[in-house]
């Protein structure tokens, strides 16, 4: 009797201690269970907050890469657009013309107006307009102010146009990748109203792309070419050198006799023509002067008588 007691207290014992371990282990194991999960979500949620900043991190850096490439296009390569004005007084004005169309052309420009007028009689003045290369815009200038006698006036403007070259240029990028989307639909448009509302839009595009093309090739044309313009004026009094050549003499009589012989022919012929084109009025007249004055003259003598 003792015996199965003790067996049967054992057995409890047994299965109290055994039910305990697989308390503690289902216990332990949904421990893990939700730290597991935690630590998931925990990773998923840090994953996704790495990738949103990543995100962030690469719109923010190709937005800085974009500025400073921009920056850099336009610290590295400034498009000015150059004019001068001059006033000069020069002594010589034709070797001083010659002189600059030299030097233009030797820059690699050219003359685009040239007009000269006389005053005082003996000297000349005049205004000359050039095209020449940015890059020799300066040593052209240096080069007008030692050919000159004084420089009465000078004035030299620069417009940067860097700005608006860069903005054109994006705009341009823009239209385009606008056009190429509207040539796509076009393609596979089978509608003839989106034919023609896709057309009427392409066409719009197409303008704005020409007109920014054509702007920014202006401003090219600007920048590549500075104008120079230079009015002179002459300070030396041309003196006339004195004529070595032979006087002719003999030969400006005989024009002078043929000329005065050309005229009296002239009166000659002026004078037959007229007396015998106008021979009937001559006789006409000639009848009523002489009966007139015959009429008078035997009224006179009447009276004597």
């Amino acid at each position: 009797m003792k015996t199965k007691q003790l067996l049967l207290f054992l057995l409890l014992i047994a299965s109290v201690v055994s039910a305990c371990s697989n308390q503690g282990e289902n216990q332990s194991y949904s421990t893990k269970n939700e730290d597991s999960g935690v630590e998931e979500k925990h990773v998923s949620l840090s994953m996704d907050n790495k990738a949103s900043e990543a995100n962030k991190v690469e719109e923010q850096l190709s937005k800085e890469e974009r500025q400073t490439s921009d920056s850099k296009q336009i610290s590295n390569s400034r498009m000015v657009i150059h004019n001068a004005d001059l006033e000069l007084k020069v002594k010589n004005y034709s070797k001083t013309q010659e002189a600059l169309e030299s030097k233009a052309i030797e820059y690699g420009g050219y003359l685009v107006e040239s007009s000269t007028s006389h005053f005082n009689q003996d000297q000349l003045s005049g205004r000359m307009t050039f095209r020449i290369p940015e890059e020799k815009f300066f040593p052209f200038l240096n080069d007008i102010e030692s050919a000159a006698a004084k420089v009465i006036n000078r004035h030299v403007t620069g417009q940067d146009v860097t700005e608006e070259y860069v903005d054109l240029e994006s705009r341009l990028r823009s239209k385009q990748a606008v056009e190429k989307r509207l040539m796509e639909f076009m393609k596979n448009a089978k509608e003839t109203e989106d034919l023609l509302k896709i057309s009427s839009d392409l066409a719009k595009v197409q303008e704005e792309i020409e007109q920014l093309m054509g702007r920014m090739h202006y401003l090219e044309n600007q920048t590549a070419f500075s104008t120079v313009s230079i009015g002179m004026e002459e300070t030396e009094i041309e003196i006339p050198s004195f004529e070595n050549q032979d006087l002719n003499t003999w030969q400006k009589v005989k024009k002078q006799f043929v000329l005065n012989i050309n005229w009296l022919q002239s009166f000659l012929s002026a004078c037959v023509v007229f007396i015998l084109g106008n021979l009937p009025v001559i006789i006409l007249i000639g009848g009523i002067l002489a009966g007139s004055f015959l009429f008078i003259r035997r009224q006179k003598q009447r009276k004597k008588d």
